[in-house]
């Protein structure tokens, strides 16, 4: 059960959409300038805890696929059989074969760039395997490690899935911060992802809605708006 308010996340959600557009708003009794850029904005939840040690309490980590695709713009790399190849090539997603991978030669500083260059990799069920061997422990230290795709998988709903996945992990610290959505999506499905990800969160903590202190929305270039005290 979300304890978010329906109203305050609606007027928040419309709050950083008008500012990211150019319009002047008002947060918190203060007159904020609007600006629109001339890149799309990510909107995300900044979410603080409570009654939480990081030290004591067990850490916890959870993904969750958002019924609308916050982040668009991330990109997919392709490391695939020669299969997966030409289909990556035919829906216009970069590819690499195994190859390509050799002619790396593990060299750290070109896996660490292709590891830079990308945000997530896709790799065939036959070359994962081969993953270390071909480029060492690189993707893996950059949190990168490429995600299976199967011989009956369709590779677009597959990018498409993991462009809609967020992460939540508990490390040392009391804030998290995840992508709920951008402005260029429909105001209520911000709302949607929003309530789904914070009720989410509660789910993997402890104490659930108790151990949740303050949440935020705020666009890349925007001011924080806050939606739960």
């Amino acid at each position: 059960m979300s304890k978010l308010n329906a109203d305050l996340l609606q007027e928040a959600v419309e709050t950083v959409m008008k500012f990211s557009s150019g319009e002047d708003v008002e947060v918190n009794g203060i007159e904020k300038k609007g600006k629109k850029r001339n890149f799309t904005e990510t909107i995300e939840a900044q979410i603080t805890l409570k009654n939480y040690d990081p030290v004591r309490d067990k850490r916890f980590s959870g993904t969750f696929k958002l019924p609308a695709i916050p982040r668009p713009q991330l990109k997919c790399c392709v490391l695939g059989n020669a299969a997966h190849c030409e289909q990556a090539e035919r829906i216009g997603v970069d590819h690499m074969s195994v190859e390509d991978l050799k002619k790396l030669n593990k060299n750290k500083k070109l896996v660490k760039k292709l590891s830079k260059q990308y945000d997530f990799f896709l790799s065939s069920n036959n070359l994962i395997k081969q993953i270390p061997r071909l480029l060492g422990p690189g993707l893996t230290k950059a949190g990168k490690f490429p995600t299976l795709l199967g011989p009956s998988d369709d590779m677009q709903e597959k990018i498409d899935e993991l462009k809609a996945t967020i992460k939540f992990q508990m490390k040392k610290v009391m804030c998290l911060n995840v992508a709920v959505g951008n402005i260029t999506m429909d105001a209520r499905e911000v709302c949607v992802n929003t309530q789904l990800a914070s009720n989410f969160l509660a789910s993997l903590l402890k104490k659930q809605w108790q151990n949740i202190g303050q949440i935020y929305l705020k666009s890349t270039m925007g001011p924080s708006v806050q939606i739960y005290f």
